[in-house]
């Protein structure tokens, strides 16, 4: 068996401004993405992080009083962190683009395409967005409020004019090879509609890029022209390999860690930064003959009245607005199952309440709860012996097989429905076979005893499924179904999952808080 992990990345979020939502969506996926493949028996590194550098930074840092390196560690330690720990995310790694492991090893890889040719001096004249920290095409912008006025279509802000001299990077170069890499290998973007972008973007004619800035100097020295520093993004996207090592001695702690994760087999990306990390991102690498990330995913934006997720439009939320109404499970299981990842959707309080009390209180929460009751009151608290069920068991095999699917190709509500459809089959069965009607009359126990374990043995399949998705929930059924005897939820297998039986007679359930509590009435009801 190969010993290379699992690699998924996250983008590494500005630090202009604490998390919303829409960052929290694509960690959140990342996260449940990576416990799925942990489940499956594989190693996995999952890597986060925050983005330090660049004019935007800076010039945020400067309007709140502060130096950028301050703010940024001030940002990182009370918003970026902690949310993440809330939102119960098992990163590996957590990169900052200030510390020295990273600034070190983008000077390295940056003097090695200048050493082999790839990067000439030239001179930069054009429209600039500070917001996305990009040269703009003149064909992007919107018209603005006066003739010479030209507007960013993602911050509907004014772009800058800038005009210096640079290092270039070679792009241009690329554009071919990168056509062919998509076209032999679809899957490295996806969805469909991201590739076809990307593709149509590079048939179009693909330009050199500037690479360093001189007008400030908030980044990292340009190794050869201290007076420039390296362009944000050119920084930024090298985290995903100087958080593993790259370009360090094949012998050493980080070239063993590079040998062993790299490539990047999913770098997780909003569709806004689609072009950086499909088009200059691999180029960069194929510069320097070191593999491209097998698979870059851009999902779609979360909308709130039609306006993407965005503190500069005054449309961020912050996670903590929903988590302490819903709970940080409901939270994660909402948005990656009401929005098919890879498209734009909207969020509505109304749905998400609706969705919590139909599919978490009543169809999940419900089923737990009255089963372990229904075991407590009729078999003493104990697991009744195991029974086969075809109809059950075969409806758990689909889930698992389906679920671990769609999961893996990152259809992420595919895989949720196909357990919550398993989920409604039992409490279907439940209803059709009513056990508080068995349990009238003794004749009936060994049926009652079948019926019950039919439901429990199905509540540990669906604690394992649903687990990547909803930890904490999951943790508390595994406890109050006495199943820590099979051992810990997280090492339990996807793919052996539904092998029918394993919850062994006898073990004592009990039953604990409420899965998903009643929502509390709105205050202004």
């Amino acid at each position: 068996m190969s010993n290379k992990a699992f690699y998924l990345t996250t983008p590494i979020y500005y630090v202009n401004d604490a998390p919303h939502i829409g960052h929290a969506y694509t960690t959140v996926a990342g996260d449940v993405l990576t416990r799925w493949h942990r489940q499956k028996g594989e190693q996995v590194w999952f890597l986060t992080g925050t983005d330090e550098h660049g004019q935007k930074v800076m010039r945020t840092a400067e309007a709140n009083g502060s130096d950028p390196q301050s703010w940024a560690d001030r940002l990182v330690k009370s918003a970026w962190i902690p949310t993440w720990g809330k939102l119960n995310i098992a990163n590996d790694d957590f990169i900052r683009t200030t510390e020295d492991r990273h600034m070190d090893r983008v000077q390295h890889f940056l003097q090695g395409l200048k050493d082999s040719g790839h990067i000439y001096e030239g001179k930069y004249e054009g429209p600039y967005c500070v917001g996305c920290e990009e040269f703009k095409l003149a064909g992007d912008l919107l018209d603005g409020a006066t003739p010479d006025e030209k507007l960013c279509p993602t911050h509907s802000k004014p772009v800058e004019l800038l005009s210096e001299t640079n290092w270039f990077f070679k792009l241009s170069a690329f554009a071919q090879p990168l056509i062919e890499h998509y076209k032999a290998n679809p899957s490295a973007c996806e969805p469909a509609s991201a590739r076809n972008e990307v593709l149509s973007f590079l048939e179009g004619g693909v330009s050199d890029l500037s690479i360093s800035r001189s007008s400030f100097d908030w980044g990292i020295p340009v190794p050869w022209d201290t007076k420039q520093v390296v362009y944000v993004w050119f920084d930024a996207l090298l985290n995903y390999a100087t958080a593993v090592g790259i370009g360090d001695d094949p012998n050493s702690e980080g070239g063993k860690k590079f040998a062993q994760t790299w490539p990047a087999d999913v770098h997780l990306v909003g569709k806004d930064i689609l072009r950086f990390h499909a088009v200059i991102w691999p180029a960069m690498l194929m510069a320097a003959g070191i593999p491209v990330p097998k698979k870059v995913f851009a999902h779609g934006w979360l909308l709130v009245g039609g306006e993407k997720m965005s503190k500069s439009k005054l449309t961020g939320i912050a996670p903590s607005d929903i988590t302490d109404f819903f709970g940080v499970d409901a939270f994660r299981y909402y948005f990656l199952r009401s929005i098919p990842f890879g498209t734009d959707g909207s969020f509505s309080w109304e749905d998400m309440v609706a969705r919590y009390t139909s599919e978490l209180a009543n169809d999940f929460g419900n089923l737990a709860s009255r089963s372990i009751a229904m075991i407590e009151k009729y078999c003493d608290g104990k697991v009744p012996q195991p029974a086969a069920e075809p109809k059950v068991a075969e409806a758990a095999q689909k889930a698992g097989e389906i679920s671990d699917e769609r999961i893996c190709a990152l259809d992420f509500q595919g895989g949720i429905l196909a357990i919550l459809d398993f989920c409604k089959v039992v409490n279907g069965y439940v209803t059709e076979q009513a056990p508080w009607v068995l349990a009238k009359d003794p004749a009936n126990k060994a049926e009652l005893e079948k019926v019950l374990y039919t439901t429990v043995e199905s509540l540990r399949i669906l604690a394992v499924l649903f687990y990547p998705v909803m930890p904490e929930t999951c943790e508390k059924l595994w406890e109050a179904l006495g199943a820590k005897i099979l051992g810990p939820i997280g090492d339990q297998k996807i793919s052996e999952v539904a092998a029918w039986g394993q919850l062994p007679a006898g073990v004592q359930v009990s039953r604990g808080d409420v899965l998903f509590p009643r929502l509390p009435e709105p205050e202004n009801a």
